[in-house]
């Protein structure tokens, strides 16, 4: 392939790079904000059913532990992206 086309083919790709890099950055940012405000939600629908608070927070902490596995497995694929 030659330079020209490489360096064609970067600068058309640029818009929908930056663009996935802007859709993968909100829904990253977003994540904590999402699982939140279900996990709140989930705990208020299990108290209303009669469950104990502290029951319902138990319940609830797998959210923030798949947040947490999805967000780890993204940073390394991220590093095992970069530092190829």
């Amino acid at each position: 392939m030659s330079n020209a086309k490489m360096v064609l083919s970067t600068v058309k790709s640029t818009p929908q790079l930056a663009l996935l890099t802007l859709s993968l950055s909100w829904t990253y940012f977003t994540l904590g904000w999402k699982v939140r405000k279900a996990r709140r939600a989930f705990e208020k629908q299990l108290i209303a059913q009669g469950m104990s608070k502290q029951d319902a927070q138990q319940l609830s902490e797998f959210l923030d532990e798949f947040k947490n596995n999805i967000t780890d497995t993204f940073r390394q694929g991220l590093a095992s992206g970069v530092f190829r």
